[in-house]
């Protein structure tokens, strides 16, 4: 799927909605847990409720790698079904992965050949060649952490370098042409919302991934005011306020209701910037 695909996904569905699958066996309601697959029966029945408002999901693998190799199948079958089922959905592994080439040779294997994701969250520390294996893979994307909406971002991202600007900067300006529009994507948390609209002087064309709405406070309006180009350039995750607004049997309808508000929200929001 490349960049004019992805854009064509957000005007068809009025939506550029992504749902973070971090799926915790510890919330999930209780029901599930009769399931030989628990993970993966919130995930279907999740994806099913509101795979008509989204345009990408986006599985945390932490809370699949943490139960061994029950989760993982989940992740698997999880992958599978949306493949299969919805096969117009962008599909990000958020694993934030990134060593020496070698290794990142073998995590790249991982989520585009093994699992068969889209994109990859990549760390860029370790520099040009940890990332480059994943940029080796035709239609498959990766989305480089640039600014992060957790509070430890301070720690580093916003140090000045020795050209005389903030680590995040570099980080962009240095890996935008790694790749292209096809294949790279940045990660900006919508806490940092104000901050987009200089981004976007450096990667007008890019298409940014936004985690940070919904639980963490981040603002839609605010992200689409500083951060869309002219054909948006925007994938927006929401992930706890959805997935989790309900414990009882019904919380797939629940949480198709809450997608659908955001989408419609979304709907709005592309129209009022004549994007749609």
């Amino acid at each position: 799927m490349n960049c004019k695909q992805l854009f064509l996904n957000i005007k068809n569905k009025k939506s550029f909605l992504c749902i973070g699958l971090d799926t915790d066996i510890q919330k999930i309601p209780s029901f599930l847990l009769k399931y030989k697959n628990p993970e993966f029966e919130f995930n279907k029945l999740v994806v099913d409720a509101t795979a008509r408002y989204v345009i990408a999901y986006k599985p945390n693998i932490a809370f699949y790698e943490s139960n061994g190799p029950d989760g993982w199948r989940s992740l698997e079958l999880t992958i599978s079904y949306i493949k299969k089922k919805y096969p117009d959905i962008f599909l990000i592994a958020d694993a934030k992965r990134g060593d020496i080439e070698n290794t990142s040779r073998m995590y790249a294997k991982t989520f585009f050949d093994t699992i068969e994701f889209d994109a990859v969250t990549v760390s860029p520390y370790m520099g040009k060649d940890s990332l480059l294996p994943f940029l080796k893979y035709k239609d498959k994307w990766i989305a480089v952490l640039a600014l992060t909406s957790n509070q430890g971002a301070e720690d580093f991202q916003f140090l000045n370098t020795r050209q005389n600007e903030r680590i995040f900067e570099t980080i962009i300006r240095r890996s935008k042409d790694w790749g292209s529009i096809n294949n790279i994507m940045y990660v900006v948390g919508a806490t940092k919302a104000s901050i987009l609209a200089m981004i976007r002087e450096i990667i007008p064309d890019h298409f940014i991934l936004v985690p940070g709405i919904g639980a963490q406070g981040g603002s839609l309006k605010e992200v689409v005011k500083y951060g869309k180009n002219k054909n948006l350039g925007l994938i927006v995750n929401s992930s706890r306020s959805i997935i989790y607004a309900d414990n009882t049997e019904l919380f797939a309808e629940t949480a198709g209701s809450k997608a659908k508000e955001t989408q419609n929200e979304m709907n709005i929001l592309l129209k009022q910037n004549n994007i749609i």
